[in-house]
């Protein structure tokens, strides 16, 4: 029997996220109006500082443009027959793999506030990585070992998703 499921985690409170985002779309549209009305000056009379205030201007702008759906993220995992994938959605438009991991080779699951991981995280040398939008949720890590690489994920998986992970996992892998 295969096990499929896959699950979006979004922000539960978007209104500051929403505000943001539409906030850096104006003042996209507006360096960008700034700047081109600059440009337009600089060509009659050519001055360094107004090239450079018009440089800082546009480039504020496209990096705008480039970073503004970044505000609107979500994660997004797959659970496959004791597969994981963890992908990163910007804006529900672009998407950025971070992963595949393989269930039965994790050395260490449960939830984060667990004795075993306060002893994980405080560990020397260890890559960290959050990948979960609400602090009040129910967290849970994973830790495993790859290459001699220590690494510990955080993410907010329901308890379907969860009931899902524990039946692919190793004996004695579940820290409660």
């Amino acid at each position: 029997m295969d096990h499929f499921l896959e699950e979006v985690v979004v922000r539960r409170n978007r209104t500051f996220q929403d505000l943001l985002y539409y906030l850096a779309n104006i003042t996209m549209v507006l360096f960008a109006l700034i700047g081109f009305w600059m440009l337009s000056s600089l060509l009659t009379s050519f001055s360094i500082p107004i090239l450079v205030i018009t440089l800082i201007f546009c480039g504020a702008a496209v990096l705008l443009f480039m970073y503004k759906d970044r505000l609107r993220t979500e994660y997004e995992y797959t659970f496959t027959n004791g597969e994981l994938d963890f992908a990163q959605v910007y804006n529900n438009q672009k998407r950025k793999n971070l992963g595949t991991m393989r269930v039965k080779n994790v050395d260490s699951f449960g939830p984060v506030n667990s004795e075993n991981f306060r002893k994980l995280v405080n560990m020397p040398g260890i890559a960290r990585k959050n990948w979960f939008l609400n602090r009040g949720a129910n967290l849970y890590y994973f830790y495993y070992q790859k290459d001699a690489k220590r690494t510990l994920i955080v993410l907010e998986p329901s308890e379907e998703l969860t009931q899902l992970i524990k039946t692919y996992l190793p004996h004695s892998v579940f820290h409660a």
